[in-house]
């Protein structure tokens, strides 16, 4: 029996596939072999399908990336370099999911609400985690921003930059994380 998150898996490799556009019923019941029955059983429509996958999107590729950081270790520095290991090892398709996602939130304006709410909610996480590192205020938000559109930028260029070659620049901008300062709050 195919779930609901069968489904939204599903959507996401339409979406990284053929774009936005490409997500319609009888796409998603083409590429499941499943009849649009069995789509209604789970969605009211096309729309409410979106708007599914869109909450999909944000607890999948940012929710479970924070929850899973924070459980990584006391310091904010293993957090830190546990968000860096979650994000760069993640095999999913996260990348071309990341990238439809932008594209479709220059035409959409619920997604461009998501995207948002998506980007302030990681820049906050991170400006979170650079404050308890214990570095000057003034640079908690300019590298907060810093370490998130490294990955972004890295995600937009043609060839995308290999999670190899991104670790090494976290690494290098990890470096200028005050050593063994870290505070709470």
């Amino acid at each position: 029996m195919v779930s609901k998150r069968d489904w939204l898996e599903t959507g996401f490799a339409v979406l990284r596939q053929d774009g936005a556009r490409a997500l319609t019923v009888e796409r998603l019941c083409s590429e499941l072999d499943l009849t649009k029955g069995s789509f209604y059983h789970h969605f009211k429509g096309i729309a409410g399908f979106r708007t599914d996958l869109l909450a999909h999107f944000e607890a999948e590729h940012t929710s479970r990336f924070i929850a899973e950081a924070e459980k990584a270790g006391a310091s904010a520095r293993q957090r830190l370099q546990h968000l860096r290991d979650l994000v760069l090892d993640d095999k999913s398709g996260s990348d071309e999911v990341e990238i439809a996602i932008r594209s479709w939130a220059l035409q959409d304006p619920e997604v461009h609400a998501l995207q948002e709410r998506v980007d302030r909610s990681r820049i906050d996480y991170l400006r979170t985690l650079w404050h308890e590192l214990g570095g000057p205020e003034a640079e908690v938000e300019p590298m907060a921003k810093l370490l998130y559109l490294v990955l972004v930028g890295a995600q937009q260029v043609v060839p995308p930059i290999p999670a190899s070659d991104l670790r090494d620049v976290y690494t290098l901008a990890l470096r200028l994380a005050p050593p063994d300062r870290e505070h709470s709050g």
